[in-house]
């Protein structure tokens, strides 16, 4: 009886859920697909109020500071996690670099956000430098431990092997267990990227916005997530239009992004 009672709610909370969900994804749907169509999305820059415009300045800006952000927050990570599973042994320093990312993988994005502000901004400029730095902050501690435990599954039997045959624990580390755990290190950096696709408080403080193209990342620079936190809070109806369409970008963006690393996760267990 309480097996049922239990599976019940469960169910119960498993519809709850899904229902609010596809409520979201429908009307953003609805909503963002009417601007892409209506509107140059893709060929024109951020309108001023009540006149036609895209979102092209917005995209690029994204694709450049967030890409900026992972190139320079996965080596670092991928590094450190690989120091952490390879070669700390449960020494203090291996303790102190776990203590530090599981303090840096909980902290708000906007916390990080203020304090790349006072390290870069405060006294200079909003550059989309500033902004790539910040999103490598929230990059570093996910690749870390994702880096970490693919690496700690990866089974001690192929390390005894190597060793038996005279490897060098560089050549160990590289040839053979980054190799073996290559579809979960990559898993890990593709999550790592949607989680920082979205992000708006960092970039509030650090890159802002510009209603310009530019590809110059040492000034201010478009971005979607802060274009849709300043379109959705305007009295504008074309303002609205594209502020739904740039979410609808950012969801399928991170919606991709998930189907391609669980993807490459599922294709190696198989």
């Amino acid at each position: 009886m309480w097996n049922k009672v239990g599976l019940g709610f469960a169910s119960f909370a498993m519809v709850f859920g899904l229902f609010w969900l596809l409520w979201i994804l429908v009307t953003l749907g609805i909503e963002g697909m009417s601007g892409l169509i209506e509107m140059p999305v893709f060929t024109a820059d951020t309108p001023p109020p009540m006149t036609e415009g895209g979102l092209r300045n917005a995209i690029v800006g994204s694709i450049m500071i967030a890409s900026s952000g992972l190139f320079i927050g996965a080596p670092i990570g991928m590094l450190a996690g690989i120091y952490l599973a390879e070669f700390s042994d449960g020494n203090k320093l291996g303790q102190v670099i776990r203590f530090l990312n599981d303090i840096l993988l909980s902290a708000p994005s906007i916390v990080i956000g203020l304090f790349v502000y006072a390290l870069m901004v405060k006294g200079g400029s909003f550059s989309g430098w500033a902004g790539a730095c910040a999103l490598a902050l929230i990059v570093i501690p996910v690749v870390v431990r994702t880096t970490e435990n693919m690496l700690l599954l990866v089974p001690n039997t192929l390390r005894e092997a190597a060793y038996a045959l005279g490897t060098p624990k560089w050549k160990l580390v590289l040839s053979v267990t980054v190799k073996a755990a290559r579809a979960g290190l990559t898993t890990g950096v593709l999550l790592a990227f949607a989680r920082i696709t979205g992000e708006t408080a960092p970039l509030l403080f650090t890159a802002l916005n510009n209603q310009y193209f530019s590809l110059d990342m040492s000034n201010a620079m478009g971005n979607m997530p802060n274009t849709i936190y300043q379109f959705a809070m305007s009295p504008y109806d074309n303002w609205h239009a594209l502020a739904w369409a740039a979410a609808l970008l950012i969801t399928f963006t991170v919606l991709a992004l998930n189907v391609i690393a669980r993807y490459i996760g599922a294709r190696e267990r198989h």
